[in-house]
């Protein structure tokens, strides 16, 4: 196999990949992504041992150690385009030669795990609740720009959605893949956590059925997808980024799955007056699930 063309896969002056100017030796192999920059310097705050810290743009980076585990935690901004960076670059970090452009022959596994804050439209998953993406619904369309994106797709509730929401014809086309077994069964404690579909979003407005100035294509798509029902799945929440990571994941050969704390919830109006000491107890179950 011929070596990647340098316009393909672009370094710095300094060897680190383009975008999140990380060396391979900068990664750890378990790596926990959030959106917010400034979320990755609250959870390097349990770290007793920081190794590296770099930052380009919204991708903040530090790898460090939480009771002698070494992990990796990278901001990646908001949405579904950024986590096609992210999911390229941290593939190249551990797959491929950067100096060379070549694919290496042994492959290394990551494991991911995004933090995020996200809306139910369950009105039973209050705020605040702890919500695992068993499987994502990504509306964004990045996965189908890849090939062999159906063989990791469930199809048959891919036909299903469409029909019972009454998908417009001229939107992406949903994509449903489930995150990694492995990860979600070490993060689900039962009476702790909540285990379910999670629909990313490619925007927050009317992607997610909110209404401001402009009128939306599917008035009535928030009521669908609350009562939509697939055998024992059903959608718990929106955020706009798991299911990217979870298809893009699965395609490369990582393990990844979303964790997401409840800050609103839009089947009945509520919203939290102040997420951020429910997410600092996020993040602290999140890595002692991670480490046990």
């Amino acid at each position: 196999m011929e070596p990647i063309k340098s316009s393909e896969l672009i370094t710095n002056d300094d060897g680190s990949v383009f975008h999140l100017h990380l060396h391979p030796e900068d990664l750890a192999e378990q790596v926990i992504l959030v959106g917010d920059p400034s979320r990755v310097e609250m959870i390097a705050s349990y770290f007793e041992k920081i190794e590296i810290r770099k930052s380009n743009r919204e991708f903040c980076t530090i790898t460090g150690y939480y009771k002698g585990y070494r992990l990796s935690v990278i901001s990646t901004g908001i949405g579904p385009d950024n986590i096609d960076i992210v999911m390229n670059e941290l593939d190249a970090l551990v797959n491929i030669d950067l100096h060379t452009k070549e694919i290496k022959e042994q492959k290394k596994t990551l494991n991911i795990v995004r933090i995020g804050t996200s809306g139910s439209v369950q009105a039973d998953v209050p705020v605040h609740s702890f919500v695992i993406s068993e499987m994502s619904l990504g509306i964004d369309g990045v996965l189908r720009f890849y090939r062999d994106n159906e063989m990791i797709c469930d199809a048959a509730f891919e036909e299903a959605f469409i029909k019972e929401c009454h998908w417009a014809p001229l939107a992406a086309r949903p994509y449903a893949v489930k995150a990694s077994k492995r990860l979600v069964d070490k993060l689900h404690t039962e009476g702790v956590t909540v285990k379910g579909v999670t629909l990313t979003a490619n925007g927050f407005y009317g992607p997610q059925g909110r209404v401001l100035r402009l009128p939306i294509e599917m008035p009535t798509v928030n009521d669908e997808i609350a009562r939509f029902r697939f055998g024992d799945y059903k959608i718990i929440n929106y955020e706009m980024e798991s299911a990217a990571i979870a298809g893009l994941a699965a395609l490369m050969g990582h393990q990844a799955t979303t964790i997401c704390l409840i800050i609103a919830n839009r089947a009945n109006g509520d919203a939290s007056a102040d997420y951020k000491p429910h997410m600092k107890k996020l993040v602290e179950y999140t890595l002692n699930s991670l480490i046990r």
